[in-house]
């Protein structure tokens, strides 16, 4: 299983725009085979703080979604109005 973290920085301007991807992109994630969590959280104590966190079965089901059109689009759309930091967890089962 590989647990992604991405932390997204947003300015308060594009917050809502950015919001308004991840949400596409997180319906259409999960959708898509080998997707087991996907999910997206907002900081209690920072406004301008996002966390997606995304987890897959495998690297072929990351990998599959990593070249889908709609991940794509909507991560163009979302680094293009905030600053990311990916965190990558694998684990055994």
């Amino acid at each position: 299983m590989i647990r992604l973290n991405c932390f997204v920085s947003v300015k308060a301007e594009n917050r809502e725009k950015v919001l308004e991807a991840a949400r596409r992109l997180t319906a259409a994630s999960l959708k898509q085979e080998g997707c087991i969590a996907y999910d997206i959280f907002e900081s209690a104590t920072r406004p301008e703080v996002l966390m997606f966190c995304e987890t897959w079965r495998d690297q072929a089901a990351l990998d599959a979604h990593a070249t889908s059109d709609v991940f794509i689009k909507e991560t163009k759309c979302i680094h293009d109005l905030a600053d990311l930091k990916l965190e990558r967890l694998s684990f055994d089962r």
